[in-house]
């Protein structure tokens, strides 16, 4: 009977385990972000097999690289199905978060919105998020927002309709595996819709960036921004300066980006090492770029409890 009793207790306490593990959110970095937790991302580019491989990362993200790699929809679209098949995650998600950055860049309005069939191809592909390189003008921001809503969406003050359109949730659906209607009520921005599952993010990694960016890191639908040491740098005349220690005018810009994303409420990105982690945690970093050791000692600093 003692065994018996004791396989019980056992049982009982793997089935609470596995409760206590059970994701909350169907977007893995936004459920780390809402319990204030710094998330860790990896890079991507590739298809089917990359995706598969990366499904079992040790990141919470991928970053997956259109800004400067080839504009390929159907190579995405395999890597979203690789992730996918080689799922789920050990912290019981369907797939690691992916963002993606685009070849578009947040310079204006009128060039932004002329793009914005980029933005629908991209969330067609079911991806989770979008990063806009070289936020400039806070209208190339609303318009960025705008085309990733659909235009049912409930309005927010600073913006428009939704420009998503009809047909675009078929295969994202299947890729997050539910149905379109399910789909369309989830596939929304967050922290702007709080039961929303997209994440976008602003590079604001320029000087002219750096000048809007109290009014940029606030157009609603905005989760993140960062500030891109490595074209900052270039934007001041420093062609080697992409690493610290960083020139006087690269600190400022920095510092001026990181006040902005605080005033906003919302998540700054930024490249930390494993020595350097638990105090870019502490400043209030909370998207961390650097590695998987970094990560490891970081989510030990902060006590973090979801699996990885």
């Amino acid at each position: 009977m003692k065994r018996f009793a004791l396989i019980g207790i056992m049982l009982a306490l793997w089935v609470s385990v596995a409760a206590a593990q059970k994701p909350k959110r169907f977007n893995k970095a936004i459920e780390l972000l809402e319990q204030d937790q710094p998330i860790y991302y990896t890079g991507g580019g590739g298809g089917y097999e990359e995706g598969k491989k990366l499904a079992q990362t040790w990141a919470d993200y991928i970053n997956y690289e259109l800004e400067h790699g080839a504009f390929d929809m159907t190579k995405l679209r395999e890597f979203m199905r690789g992730l996918v098949d080689g799922g789920p995650t050990k912290s019981g998600h369907r797939t690691p978060a992916v963002i993606v950055t685009l070849p578009v860049t947040g310079l204006d309005g009128p060039s932004m919105l002329a793009n914005s069939w980029v933005v629908q191809q991209v969330m067609a592909c079911g991806v989770h998020g979008i990063l806009l390189c070289h936020a400039r003008s806070p209208e190339a921001v609303k318009v960025f927002v705008e085309a990733v809503r659909f235009p049912f969406a409930e309005r927010a003050t600073g913006l428009g309709e939704g420009m998503r359109g009809s047909g675009s949730q078929g295969y994202a659906a299947r890729i997050w595996g539910m149905t379109n209607q399910e789909y369309l009520k989830k596939a929304d921005v967050w922290p702007l819709n709080k039961q929303g599952e997209i994440l976008l993010g602003l590079k604001i990694e320029d000087r002219h960036a750096v000048a809007n960016a109290d009014k940029t890191t606030k157009v609603p639908g905005i989760g993140f921004a960062e500030w891109g040491p490595g074209d900052m740098g270039w934007s001041f005349g420093h062609l080697e300066a992409h690493d610290p220690p960083y020139p006087r005018d690269m600190w400022d810009a920095r510092n001026k980006v990181f006040a902005a994303v605080k005033a906003a409420k919302i998540a700054f990105l930024e490249m930390s090492r494993p020595n350097t982690v638990e105090a870019s945690i502490k400043e209030g970093v909370r998207i961390i770029a650097g590695g998987q050791e970094a990560a490891e000692r970081g989510r030990k600093y902060s006590k973090r409890e979801m699996p990885w």
